[in-house]
């Protein structure tokens, strides 16, 4: 019988999890309009999720190599326990799916089951908008993994795709090796790999900071509680803005929040750092053509987002510097290596440093910034049209917001989840988003134009 063994990444991803911190990932997808009888839909996502194998397994220990763990087949599955209908009240749909989806995130998953989760959440009116809220634990994909697999319900995938063919996105379990291919039993193999080990600890521990108080507006002891908010951007502006300035659509995005925490901060009262806030930055470390690999594979760059510059397009500048760096040096170095430090280390290095790991997130970066890319072609479920997609990373130790972001059709989806004792005004830095991003087009085109 075939074993997968727990990448190491993924078994770091399951050690950092607490009451508090739950460590799988999210996104509530909206879809208008919607079928006469919700419980039709949740019946397909049943059908769909139980469709793909990568959900049907659980976590389990092994007793080697010692302190891993394995994936394995849930004999007892049943898809009726991870797939939850729940019919919200009046108001506004939007509004109140994302103040459940806030709740719901802060549940950690039941750890002796397949790690995951769907909600649907219809509201009171036949042929009214919808939402799924997807939950997936950290250990079982990375952002673009989640996507993979998440793909599986949807149509257009579900009805003859890569996931429904028994490809990446919903390959069976594999047998895997537990070292690092076949030099990893040999002498050389092992003396590589603790020198690679030792290359990207040392770049960690140099980019890490001394003062662990970061940036107090997003620094936050734990309440396990969870907000969330959205916002979406016209990405046409985006590219308007990328076009006229150069640079990348997401180095624009990052620009867009550095703006927006600047003008979220100020409106508060909160005093603006003496030093910029530090993000982590997510990038994936898949290449194209690669053979698939199920576990996470990804590192970051560490940037700092420029909020203490009154001007916008002097901080689109500084971001565009600083990611240009970043890729010059290469994601194995600098703190937002951890990830790929995380990979070389022993399974009872994670069993037993996690704690510590996740304990220490304050001391490389303040907030997390990730976007996950979507398939281009348009989505549906049910023949229901996707209308937004807000996807949601989880909160490191010690820090009170996350922003993730996707672009989607003509618009860029936020999701920003925050510690809810810590960050009560979410929707005021969500709003800040729109403010930042109409300025930074103003100016462009002012700049443009030789008026500005």
């Amino acid at each position: 019988m075939s074993v997968e063994l727990l990448a190491p990444l993924d078994l770091a991803f399951w050690h950092l999890e607490s009451a508090d911190h739950p460590m799988h990932l999210g996104a509530l997808a909206r879809f208008d309009p919607g079928p006469a009888d919700p419980d039709g839909v949740r019946e397909l996502l049943e059908r769909r999720a139980a469709a793909i194998p990568r959900l049907r397994t659980r976590v389990r220990d092994v007793l080697l190599p010692v302190g891993g763990a394995a994936w394995s087949v849930a004999e007892d599955f049943d898809v009726r326990r991870h797939v939850h209908h729940v019919r919200l009240g009046g108001g506004d749909f939007t509004t109140r799916a994302a103040q459940l989806a806030g709740v719901l995130m802060e549940r950690p998953l039941e750890r002796g089951l397949p790690p995951w989760e769907m909600y649907l959440l219809s509201g009171g009116e036949p042929g009214g908008p919808f939402a799924v809220l997807v939950k997936l634990h950290h250990a079982l994909a990375d952002g673009m993994r989640a996507v993979a697999i998440g793909a599986g319900i949807f149509d257009e995938i579900a009805g003859g795709g890569a996931a429904a063919r028994g490809g990446p996105a919903s390959g069976p379990p594999r047998s895997r090796p537990s070292g690092g291919g076949p030099a990893a039993g040999t002498a050389r193999g092992r003396i590589e790999e603790l020198g690679r080990a030792l290359g990207v600890g040392a770049s960690v521990v140099r980019a890490s900071r001394l003062d662990p108080r970061g940036t107090p507006a997003l620094t936050a002891s734990s309440s396990g509680t969870r907000r969330l908010a959205t916002a979406e951007l016209d990405l046409e502006e985006v590219r308007r803005v990328r076009r006229e300035r150069g640079g990348t659509a997401n180095d624009v995005l990052l620009a867009v929040v550095a703006g927006a925490l600047r003008h979220w901060m100020v409106e508060r009262g909160d005093p603006l750092p003496a030093a910029d806030p530090r993000a982590l930055v997510p990038v994936s470390r898949r290449r194209p053509g690669a053979p698939p690999r199920s576990g996470n594979t990804f590192s970051a760059y560490l940037l700092d987002l420029p909020v203490g510059d009154p001007d916008p397009l002097r901080r689109l500048g500084a971001v565009r510097r600083g990611m240009d760096r970043n890729k010059a040096a290469g994601p194995g170095r600098g703190a937002g290596a951890l990830a790929v430090l995380a990979d070389q280390l022993p399974p009872l290095a994670h069993r037993f440093g996690a704690p510590l790991a996740g304990s220490a997130a304050r001391l490389l970066f303040d907030v997390l910034v990730t976007n996950v890319p979507l398939p281009r072609s348009a989505l549906s479920l049910g023949g229901c049209p996707l209308r937004a997609l807000y996807p949601m990373a989880p909160l490191a130790r010690g820090q009170a917001l996350a922003v993730a972001m996707t672009p989607y059709g003509c618009r860029v989806h936020f999701g920003l989840v925050a510690d809810g004792r810590a960050v009560p005004d979410l929707d005021r830095l969500a709003d800040a988003l729109h403010a930042e991003l109409a300025e930074l087009v103003k100016r462009t085109e002012a700049r443009a134009a030789g008026t500005g």
